[in-house]
């Protein structure tokens, strides 16, 4: 078995990295799309989904970064990691901003 198989088979695992951080991501882009729908609308309901999805995407990309040994491309999830981390964000600032309005109806 050459270096080109080794490699390959690096490529196409799923390694416990890749999982937490693709989970993290769906879950902070799920926020995202939340956020914005209840942005679009007064109520309160899509606001709070929105938050928790935030703080999924938000502990579990950064749990991603701190035990990934090395930088992006190398198969630990890093990538994704930082990916969820900013889609948590966003979330989060949707989120709050929706509650604020809802808040105030």
């Amino acid at each position: 078995m050459g270096i080109q198989e080794v490699l390959a088979a690096d490529v196409y695992a799923m390694s416990g990295g890749r999982i937490g951080a693709g989970l993290a991501a769906a879950a902070g882009l799920a926020g995202v799309i939340a956020g914005g729908r209840a942005l679009a609308r007064t109520s309160r309901r899509p606001a709070i989904l929105s938050l928790a999805a935030a703080v999924f995407a938000l502990i579990g990309g950064a749990i991603v970064v701190a035990t990934s040994d090395s930088g992006i491309g190398t198969g630990n999830g890093r990538g994704g990691a930082y990916l969820a981390v900013l889609l948590g964000t966003i979330s989060l600032v949707l989120g709050g901003l929706a509650m604020t309005r809802a808040r105030g109806h």
